[in-house]
């Protein structure tokens, strides 16, 4: 299935016979269409179980005792509990691809990067959401080593002077410099093209390490330089891009889910540490069928996603530059369409980074400065 989960909760989920496998997929997909506990005689007539509703009502009595189906009251109806979900995921999904429709409308608004790096990150959460019907979550691309690209230093008026830095990621960055003395451009120039020749694709330390040998006013700024990329180091959290909170908060039924989502929508320090512990988890090089992480219920890791579940892929290559993508619903989301949608994107984007580094596009894009 191409779908990273967590494996040791596999070894812990009873095997089922083909026929409770059946009446357990059906369940699940009646709940995920419409969340309202679901009876034996619904499912055998919308369903071709080619069995009485005697039989289902005793399979289902077996579901319920395994714990993948409970009842939430006296209701003859039941739901799917968290270890249901997971087992559907786990083992009886069969993701399909979206339809040649889907993908180009898709294609069209994340398969370019056209208006800068913000912009396709906004438009890509916002297609998302409307995508699954839920909360989106985008971060940006960041380098696992940031370091020197290319400087340009230019006067502005009198002793202030304009810096602008260019990472490997593609990243700029713009500092105002108040020098000593008035420089013109031409000696500006000139000071910029020595720091470009004796910094190129060096890191921090070793950039600070090679402005001892420049002369003065180089050396600040390559000193400049190196603490600016000491900074982006240090903070690879970055921002993170939401949309579709108001649509994940009237998908649930009670009031914890919803403060759970919005939580965790809200509060980046809990969430950037999710992502990072999730993206951890998958495989360092993740193939186009291999590359989605799902999450049901916290999996017992994580008590504040007890009513929540989420579907994140990895895009870029881990090597030069990453970022993630995913959805964060309710755990009756609608699994096959939130993972074929994660992974389509999520491959858009790889390929839109891997063009931005084989043409150097990045260098015409004007980013957004910071």
């Amino acid at each position: 299935m191409g779908i990273i989960g967590e494996m040791n909760d596999d070894r812990r989920l009873p095997n089922l016979t083909s026929r409770q496998e059946d009446i357990l997929t059906c369940i699940v997909q009646a709940y995920s269409e419409k969340p309202e506990p679901v009876g034996s005689r619904y499912l055998v007539e919308n369903y071709e179980l080619n069995i009485s509703s005697a039989t289902v009502r005793n399979e289902m009595a077996r579901l319920e005792e395994m714990g993948y189906i409970a009842a939430p009251h006296t209701s003859a109806g039941r739901v799917p509990t968290a270890a249901g979900f997971r087992y559907f995921v786990r083992r009886l999904l069969q993701t399909r691809s979206l339809t040649r429709g889907e993908q180009s409308h898709i294609s069209e608004r994340v398969g370019t990067l056209q208006a800068g790096m913000e912009q396709w990150m906004r438009r890509t959460a916002a297609l998302l959401a409307r995508s699954v019907q839920t909360a989106s979550i985008v971060t940006p691309p960041i380098s696992q080593t940031n370091s020197f690209k290319h400087l340009e230093l230019i006067s502005i008026q009198g002793r202030l002077a304009l810096m602008v830095l260019v990472l490997n990621s593609g990243s700029v960055h713009q500092r105002m410099l108040t020098l000593a003395e008035p420089v013109p451009q031409s000696k500006l120039g000139e000071a910029a093209k020595r720091v470009n020749e004796t910094c190129a694709g060096l890191g921090a330390q070793a950039v600070r390490l090679r402005s001892n040998s420049l002369p003065m006013l180089e050396r600040e700024v390559a000193e400049l330089t190196a603490e600016l990329i000491e900074n982006v180091d240090n903070n690879r959290s970055g921002f993170i891009y939401r949309d579709g909170l108001s649509q994940v908060i009237e998908s649930f039924a009670d009031e914890e889910g919803a403060q759970q989502a919005i939580r965790i929508l809200e509060e980046h320090t809990v969430l950037n540490a999710l992502l990072s512990d999730m993206l951890d988890r998958l495989p360092a090089e993740s193939s186009e069928q291999v590359n989605v992480q799902v999450l049901i219920a916290g999996e017992g890791r994580y008590d504040d996603l007890s009513r929540l579940s989420m579907v994140l892929s990895r895009y870029g290559d881990p090597e030069k530059m990453s970022g993630a993508v995913g959805i964060l619903g309710p755990t009756h989301i609608n699994y096959g369409r939130a993972i074929s949608t994660v992974r389509y994107v999520s491959n858009l984007m790889t390929n839109v980074l891997a063009t931005l580094y084989q043409d150097g596009v990045e260098d015409s894009r004007q980013p957004s400065l910071s």
